[in-house]
């Protein structure tokens, strides 16, 4: 396989891999699920009051989502999943993708949403 037909199935793979969140949109995660997920992987850094102050992240350079903050809050479901799934370039926070099922990507935001609901006026 030459450099420009790989170069193509990289793309078509990344463009198309998201694809499967986009139906996680009318599927809602079940919050019990997503807080035992969450407190397995996320609150070491985001905390166990999802403030972002878990026993880890308190060292990051790079401070872990504040879920109560209006910044987080105003954010769509869609833009919290594409963040859990792909992470956050240039911070620590590292992509789940392969490594939590989207079924549990949506579980976890279930949970976040839960504790920190959407804020309609950010």
């Amino acid at each position: 396989m030459n450099k420009l037909a790989a170069a193509v199935i990289v793309t078509i793979g990344t463009l198309l891999a998201p694809l499967s969140l986009i139906s996680a949109q009318s599927e809602q995660g079940n919050p019990g699920n997503g807080q035992v997920i969450y407190e397995q992987h996320c609150l070491r850094c985001h905390g166990e009051a999802l403030d972002g102050w878990g026993p880890e992240g308190r060292f990051l350079i790079v401070p872990p989502a504040n879920f109560h903050s209006i910044e987080s809050r105003s954010k769509t479901d869609w833009e919290l999943l594409i963040q859990i799934n792909d992470g956050v370039l240039f911070t620590p926070m590292h992509y789940w993708r392969g490594r939590l099922t989207d079924e549990q990507i949506r579980d976890v935001l279930a949970y976040i949403r839960m504790m920190a609901p959407v804020d309609a006026t950010g």
